[in-house]
């Protein structure tokens, strides 16, 4: 599977690509950081960064796009710039049918350090190990963007078998009230007939 991890921001928005193998056996295929300058004007900046999605998209041909899920943040401008970020590479990538999962950065830090509330230099390290590079990536964006799609890569069976079974209990409970439905028109239909005969 080859996943597009997105770590979004305005400032700084960290993309990478990441080929997921047999078990846990992930490679990183590209990675970068888009930035913009934060004197241009709002529209300007997120044009700037679904533009470079949408190449990154187009040359690469992700299966499914991981973007960190804005959850809080101390700052609200800082959380809004990221939040419009990440919603216009979902966009992009919805125009091209292509899947879109949001993982948290708990989520992100625990699949790939074991510890969810793991520091940027542990998930550096990590990422780093995992996919076996020579060097750290760098900004911090970059290792983050990695480590999203690593973090897609390994839990995404988990989450389709998990949406799997949610759908299949879901008809379940559907045919199971539809046939107490039939039951109770039956009995209903009995009654009446019972009614009429008296």
């Amino acid at each position: 599977m080859r996943v597009m991890g997105v770590d979004p921001g305005l400032t700084r928005c960290g993309l990478s690509i990441v080929e997921g193998g047999i078990g846990r056996k992930v490679t990183a295929v590209d990675v970068g950081v888009v930035r913009t300058p934060p004197e241009m004007e709002l529209p300007r900046r997120l044009l700037l960064v679904a533009d470079a999605a949408e190449r990154w998209m187009d040359d690469h041909r992700p299966e499914a796009v991981a973007i960190e899920r804005v959850f809080a943040q101390h700052n609200v401008r800082t959380a809004m710039g990221t939040a419009q970020a990440g919603g216009v590479i979902a966009l992009a990538a919805a125009r091209r049918d292509i899947p879109v999962a949001f993982h948290t950065p708990s989520e992100v830090k625990a699949a790939v350090t074991g510890n969810g509330t793991a520091d940027k230099a542990q998930v550096t390290a990590m990422v780093t190990r995992i996919l076996g590079l020579t060097t750290a990536p760098k900004p911090a964006d970059a290792a983050d963007a990695l480590a999203l799609a690593i973090c897609h890569c390994w839990r995404a069976p988990l989450l389709d078998r998990m949406a799997r079974a949610e759908a299949q209990a879901a008809a379940v409970r559907q045919r199971h009230a539809e046939r107490l439905a039939e039951q109770r028109r039956a009995v209903a239909r009995q009654t009446g007939r019972k009614a009429v005969r008296g």
